[in-house]
């Protein structure tokens, strides 16, 4: 189980969220709505303050979160539908759908991409870590997009280095707040924890508390406030492009709960676009393109998808504003 947490409401959170729940769905961002509501009917946050998920607590209250108890070793696997694109008896390569996460934590026992790899692969276990068996690499939970799973030891240590020396071609698409960027630039930082809100990542840190990241970002199109771009990853760090856009370009992702300004975006949001986004939790970001030498076959293999339907359909209404 992981430890226990404290939240401590402040100004800025009190400006921010009109309702309990949307304070919590923003500190803990691994947890779904359903599931928050399911931990506070459970007793899981505490405070000794009166709390109702309808209504914000009143400043500077505390709530302590104690996580569900999970056991990391026992995975379950799950017949859960997959798109796969390719696979070999090395590996496989699959689209993973925007709210999916990848393994198993305290907030996600069950439906995560290493519950449904167990199903369609069952020697899977063992494979490169206990806890998440055969994963390389990972994307956030609402990022949508290409990965690749290893199926046995040797093309998962083939892949770990491919990864680690940076010999893979990662590409991204995002939609943006914001349209005063340069057609082109390469965003270079540093990123580790934020000192203030350990869930978020941040390129404001100390070079003993930080790792280099390095991002190229290349603009697609320009609509009324908001920018389509396409990024290339040279490193991979946790929330890497989510952090270089909003704190570097000023442009957050569209619909970035973490790091995202909602209210401004509400603001320029065209209104066809207002009911779509309505209950949609996810951030505009979609992993590409994936390319790499096969770590046992060495032949050079990539695999490009398609963003989500309603990235698609957001775009459309983009496009169509400009031009009325």
């Amino acid at each position: 189980m992981s430890a226990p947490q404290e939240l401590i409401i402040g100004q800025e959170d009190k400006d921010k969220f009109k309702r309990l729940d949307q304070f919590l769905s923003d500190k803990l961002p691994d947890y779904s709505r359903s599931l928050i509501k399911k931990l506070f009917e459970d007793g899981h946050f505490k405070s000794d303050q009166k709390l109702e998920l309808k209504k914000m607590p009143k400043l500077g209250t505390r709530i302590l979160v104690t996580p569900p108890e999970f056991n990391e070793t026992d995975l379950k696997a799950e017949n859960i539908p997959l798109e796969i694109l390719f696979e070999d008896e090395h590996l496989i390569i699959l689209n993973k759908a925007a709210g999916m996460v990848v393994h198993p934590a305290p907030g996600n026992y069950t439906g995560t991409l290493v519950n449904a790899i167990l199903y369609h692969c069952p020697t899977l276990e063992g494979i490169g870590n206990e806890k998440r068996p055969g994963i390389v690499h990972r994307l956030d939970k609402g990022t949508s997009g290409v990965m690749v799973v290893a199926k046995n030891q040797k093309t998962h240590e083939g892949l770990v280095k491919l990864f680690s020396t940076h010999d893979i071609n990662r590409f991204y698409e995002a939609l943006v707040l914001g349209v005063r960027l340069p057609q082109t630039d390469t965003l270079e930082s540093l990123i580790g924890r934020n000192p203030n809100n350990r869930l978020k990542m941040s390129t404001k840190v100390k070079a003993a508390n930080g790792k280099r990241a390095l991002t190229h970002m290349k603009v697609i199109n320009y609509f009324h406030h908001f920018s389509h771009v396409e990024l290339k990853l040279e490193t991979g760090r946790t929330h890497q492009i989510r952090v270089h856009l909003s704190e570097l370009l000023n442009c957050p992702i569209l619909n970035d709960e973490t790091y995202g300004r909602k209210k401004e975006e509400q603001k320029v949001l065209p209104t066809k676009l207002r009911p779509l986004l309505k209950d949609y939790e996810h951030p505009f970001l979609h992993a590409k393109t994936l390319g790499f030498k096969h770590p046992i076959t060495g032949e050079y293999i990539e695999f490009t998808t398609p963003p989500p339907d309603i990235f698609k359909k957001v775009l459309e209404v983009l496009v169509e504003d400009i031009h009325e």
